[in-house]
């Protein structure tokens, strides 16, 4: 039957069981636990292939004969006093891990290609009651993971799979009064300012209409911190500098800054600025793409000289990776490549400088509400490095500093550098009647209001309840876009592009002309159920909007 769920469990043999040797050395020394140990079993759970291809399928993708112990259905015998832990991600958040093991099964069997969940079994023993709960508490971050039921189930299909309803209007919005206006603002835990609320709601009183619920999510994303940069745009009225360096420093920006506003962002680009006016910066490239820093150079090549752009990008995730260490880090890196790729560039080199708490301090020093610093430290070093090899970039330059400021928030940087011959790069204002095509992954519910919950100020119970926030890295669709746009064929198509980093479909879309009609029943989802407003405002860097000629889009599928 095609509807069985099939299910195995796959334990590395001794000598290539690194990844369990690895959970025990770490409970043992964090959680002070000498006499634990800890088996590893991944358990796969699969449906809709033949029964007779089930035996192939656990040989061949779920595990490998020549390090691998393969069991079927149950766990091998445990010793008595061994407690289980399953662990599986939350519903809803990508899991690589399955979305692979599928891929593969699809290759192996070829047509439609199977739904597949996994989990991570911890067998332990050699622990009390008390400490299990500990094991638990550190092995499982409710940010992207729960503690998964050890029966299997009946079916995979998930079952809020049911058409979504109708979007909501907030009827009485324009009715609010301030109060009423932030009560809201908290219900829905939107990032926007009381200020921000009071402008939307005197907007909507001259349309006199009150919005709906998406409108007002897709205002909060666009407005949060993240894409509107507010901090950074802050006037600056009085500053009180103390060091004749700096004070030296910030009166040749005034003597440049003309009748601009004193803000940190003017201050950061007012030597390119003034540089650029007076002629010095001819090699810096300017376009309304400006997703990465881009410069003209002169290639040298055997066969003769050619014109290049060359990209540089940076991208800090330090609230992703506070709160989902491996997510966090892998999409920090994930995300500098994004840019210069929607520029149509080759990424091929990075580099990453990260802050952190001392990691050697005991569990018991940790703050109320946070990750332990070692679990973030090994675990962001883990997100990094496992999507850069992924994608097969090269990382020249690892720093990582350790001091008490970075206990409270965590600094995670990655920086790139890409590449592309300018002859393959078009850019061009999107006329009326150009179509948008999204290229790459497909839509789900990880990645929803990473813009606007990086924007706000979190306290004690942000890992539980930010779960969706942070983004599911996939490197290896990513790359899919990486060797689609070295082909000169498919960037010569392309009249501007953009990514689905912060803000979903509403930011990237929307951002690619002057007005835009955004079909969201088109895009391509990972499960149904998915309603308007987790269409708009879904993020991932593993998608592009790009704007092609009418006349070309035939071409381009």
């Amino acid at each position: 039957m095609r509807d069985t769920v099939y299910r195995c469990y796959v334990e590395k043999r001794p000598g290539f069981d690194s990844a369990s040797r690895g959970v025990q050395k770490e409970l043992s020394a964090v959680l002070r636990l000498p006499g634990v140990r800890v088996r590893l079993f991944h358990r796969y759970d699969a449906q809709g292939l033949p029964e007779e291809s089930w035996p192939p399928v656990m040989n061949t993708v779920c595990s490998e004969p020549m390090c691998d112990d393969c069991y079927e259905d149950d766990l091998p015998p445990l010793p008595d006093g061994a407690r289980l832990l399953p662990v599986e991600p939350l519903p809803g958040q990508f899991d690589l891990r399955a979305d692979s093991c599928a891929q593969c099964i699809q290759m192996l069997l070829g047509g439609r290609r199977p739904l597949v969940r996994t989990a991570a079994v911890y067998a332990v023993e050699g622990v009390s009651d008390a400490d299990f709960e500990r094991v638990k508490a550190y092995l499982i971050n409710p940010v992207e993971c729960r503690e998964a039921s050890p029966g299997k189930p009946d079916t995979l299909t998930q079952r809020d799979e049911s058409p979504p309803g109708d979007i909501p209007v907030i009827h009485g919005f324009t009715a609010l009064d301030a109060d009423g206006l932030d009560a809201l603002r908290l219900r829905l835990g939107l990032a926007m300012s009381r200020a921000d609320m009071r402008m939307i709601r005197d907007c909507f009183r001259g349309e006199r209409r009150d919005p709906t619920l998406t409108e007002l999510r897709v205002l909060d994303t666009y407005w949060s911190d993240h894409c509107r940069h507010t901090t950074f745009n802050t006037a600056i009225q009085s500053a009180d500098i103390r060091d004749r360096r700096v004070e030296q420093a910030f009166r040749q920006f005034v003597s440049v800054n003309g009748e601009r506003p004193v803000t940190l962002m003017n201050i950061a680009a007012a030597a390119a600025r003034a540089m650029r006016a007076q002629g010095k910066l001819p090699m810096l490239d300017l376009s309304d793409e400006i997703n990465a820093c881009t410069v003209r150079v002169d290639a040298e090549f055997t066969h003769g000289r050619e014109d290049w752009l060359l990209f540089f990008k940076n991208e800090t995730h330090n609230h992703p990776t506070e709160i989902e260490p491996y997510g966090g880090a892998a999409t920090c890196i994930g995300g500098a490549i994004r840019d210069p790729l929607s520029g149509r560039a080759y990424v091929y080199q990075s580099m990453r400088i990260t802050g952190a708490g001392d990691p050697r301090k005991p569990m018991e020093d940790t703050l109320e509400g946070k990750l332990p610093q070692r679990k973030i430290v090994t675990a962001a070093a883990g997100g990094f490095s496992a999507y850069g090899n992924q994608i097969g970039l090269a990382t020249g330059y690892v720093r990582e500093f350790y001091h008490e400021g970075y206990i409270a928030k965590r600094l995670e940087a990655g920086a790139v550098v890409g590449a592309a011959p300018a002859s393959r790069v078009r850019r061009e204002c999107p006329a009326p009647g150009d179509l948008v095509a999204v290229l790459g992954g497909r839509t789900g519910r990880d990645g929803i209001g990473g813009a606007t919950g990086s924007s706000k100020t979190h306290g004690t119970d942000t890992v539980s309840q930010c779960a969706s926030e942070v983004q599911k890295g996939n490197a290896p669709e990513e790359r899919k876009l990486q060797r689609l746009f070295r082909d000169p064929d498919v960037t010569r198509l392309i009249k501007r592009c953009n990514d689905f980093g912060a803000g979903g479909a509403a930011v990237a879309i929307g951002e690619l002309a002057d007005g835009v009609e955004i079909v969201l029943d088109a895009l391509p989802v990972k499960y149904q159920g998915l309603d308007g407003t987790e269409l708009a405002i879904s993020e991932s860097q593993e998608r592009m909007a790009v704007v092609v000629a009418k006349l070309d889009f035939q071409e381009l599928k």
